[in-house]
Order: structure tokens, then C-alpha cells, then sequence
């Protein structure tokens, strides 16, 4: 039950996952090279298998990004002096609370939107907030807020005074360079100025150590990707031969992301009947599952200025795994 000072919108019809789904399969599997969206990889089974990767040794993003965060969050308040903080893609909102913390500590935190697809983990991670926070007004928002090359999406960001709009986990990676600027726009868009926005980004190391995060010894990644497959399975009627699927991790220097992918151990005909598509797979045929672009810090400050986002403040870890970037809307 939501109280007194808790709300949650929901601006996701009960079809439209289902809908979203057909036409990425559709589309992606139906061109070559095939791919698939990452988000069809968090099922519950999916997210679990996250939460697992995210406590791999191999996996240093999510432990980098919490610990910097830990320490540039009391610095984050006080530049802000935000009242209000939103969050796209906020799943369990456990880093965030580290500067829920600090905003509170400062004195000027009032409001937290929570925006997430999934409307079980917006109900899940408002009634934790609710015994921790008992004084924090809790707006959760379920949509899509990549819908309409982003700018449909974030329309339904609600007016509070003085927001702070955060990307965390490195997430503006999974976007090729004309997503992210037709996200950075429609953040910009979705702002006034004198508001804020907070991206977390990983940055780019040596290939070894960025493609382990991604194709771990334990094969928690792999089973993970497959996941996939699973889901359309599930819900399409698929029947992909999910273990006959290969997991892959390369590095891509010219476009400075990791990309995984799912690679056909032999030629193997699906059927989808679900999206009412047939695939035929040659032996060593890939399908993308997502990248993950990684950054020169500059160049990120650069994309994001490019679209009225200018960098005012940047903290990076001491190994420089990992940035946190704030910006000023003009």
C-alpha cells in the first residue's frame, strides 16, 4: 500500500511490453548483422543474474562507481543544493541512497522520483525507501523513457522544485553516439535551467580488464546473455536451442565499446511464432546482445555540452575506472 507521501504513476499500457517486444525481435532479427535490445535481458531471472555479476570479482564498474559515489556525494549536495532527485532506470535505488543521504544531511532533500519499466521493482524498492525514509515524498513513475527517441519517454518526468536527473551505472553506454545525443537533448529539454544532471560513465582501460568485466570466469555474463533467448522462448514461443549459443565479449577500439553477443555453435533454423518470424543461423552467425561504450572523459564533457548540458564539476576514481559527470542545464 503507497502512503501519504508516496506516489506511483503508471504510462505503460498492459500490452505495450509485449507489443515493444515483437517489433524489436522483428526488426533485429530480421537484419543483419541481428540484434537484440539489452533490455530484454531483465526478466527476474535476468536481474537476478545481474545482481550476481555486479559481486564478481571481474566485474569492477558497480563497486567503482558506489565507492566514488560514496565519497563526491557530500561535494554533489552542496554544489546542487538539490531538492529533488530524479532517477531514470532506478531499479533497486541502492546507490542513489548514498546521495539521498548527503542531500538530506544537507538539509535541502524533499523528493525522490523513481522511474523504472518494471513496475514490481518500483513497488519493491518504494516500500524499502518508505521504512528508511519515512519523511521522503516518493514519486514512482513506470514507462519507457527511451519511447520516442527519448523525448516521448521523458515527458513524464513530473515537476518538483529543483531537480537533479541521474544516469547511473554507466547505462549511457548501452547508447550508440546518435541515441546519446538524442538523450542528452531530451534531458536538456526535459530540465530548467539552473537544474542538474549526474551521469555515471565508465571509462576505457586496458582491453583485458574491460573485456573480463564482461566474460567472467565463472560464466555468470554468459548465462546472463543467454538469457535472452529464454525470454523470447517464454514469451514468443520461440525455440531457440538456448545452450547451443555461445557467449561472447570483444572489444571494439573504433567504436571504444565492448560488444556482446550470442554466437551459433552450428546452423540452427527458429521459429518465433510469436512475432511470426523464422530465422536461419549459419554455424559461427552472431547475434549483438549490447554494447557498452566506454569513454575518454573529454570527449563525454564534449558530447554533452554539444547539447546544452556543460560540465561544471568530474570525479573519477583513483585508478580512473570511472567517472561521475555534473552538469548544469543552461
Amino acid at each position: 500500500m503507497v502512503n501519504s507521501t508516496q506516489r506511483l504513476d503508471v504510462h505503460l499500457a498492459d500490452d505495450a511490453r509485449a507489443e515493444a517486444l515483437v517489433a524489436d525481435v522483428r526488426a533485429g532479427l530480421a537484419a543483419q548483422p541481428r540484434s537484440l535490445p539489452p533490455k530484454w535481458f531483465y526478466d527476474a531471472t535476468g536481474s537476478e543474474l545481474f545482481e550476481q555479476i555486479t559481486r564478481l570479482p571481474e566485474y569492477y564498474p558497480t563497486r567503482t562507481e558506489k565507492a566514488l559515489l560514496a565519497d563526491c556525494a557530500p561535494e554533489i549536495a552542496s554544489i546542487t543544493g538539490a531538492r529533488t532527485i530524479v532517477e531514470l532506470g532506478s531499479g533497486s535505488s541502492e546507490k542513489t541512497r548514498l546521495l539521498l543521504d548527503a542531500l538530506d544531511q544537507a538539509g535541502t532533500l524533499a523528493t525522490y522520483v523513481a522511474q523504472d519499466v518494471s513496475p514490481a521493482a518500483l513497488a519493491s524498492a518504494m516500500a524499502e525507501l518508505e521504512k528508511d525514509y519515512p519523511r521522503l515524498a516518493v514519486h514512482g513513475v513506470v514507462s519507457d523513457f527511451s519511447a520516442g527517441g527519448f523525448r516521448d519517454g521523458l515527458r513524464f518526468v513530473p515537476e518538483y522544485p529543483d531537480r537533479m536527473m541521474v544516469f547511473l551505472g554507466g547505462t549511457i553506454g548501452t547508447l550508440d553516439p546518435i541515441e546519446r545525443a538524442a538523450f542528452l537533448a531530451a534531458m536538456r529539454e526535459s530540465l530548467h535551467p539552473g537544474e542538474h544532471v549526474l551521469i555515471g560513465a565508465g571509462l576505457i582501460l586496458d582491453e583485458a580488464t574491460m573485456v573480463a568485466a564482461y566474460d567472467d570466469d565463472a560464466g555468470v555474463t554468459a548465462e546472463f546473455n543467454r538469457n535472452v533467448l529464454a525470454v523470447m522462448n517464454r514469451e514468443l514461443g520461440a525455440d531457440f536451442p538456448v545452450e547451443e549459443f555461445e557467449h561472447v565479449a570483444v572489444w571494439d577500439a573504433s567504436a571504444q565499446w565492448i560488444e556482446m553477443r550470442l554466437r551459433a555453435r552450428s546452423a540452427i533454423a527458429v521459429r518465433i511464432p510469436g512475432a511470426g518470424l523464422d530465422v536461419d543461423l549459419a554455424a559461427g552467425e552472431e547475434i549483438r546482445t549490447e554494447v557498452s561504450a566506454k569513454f575518454d572523459l573529454l570527449s563525454l564533457s564534449a558530447e554533452m555540452a554539444s547539447q546544452g548540458l556543460p560540465v561544471a564539476h568530474a570525479w573519477q576514481d583513483p585508478d580512473s575506472r570511472f567517472a561521475l559527470l555534473l552538469a548544469r542545464v543552461e
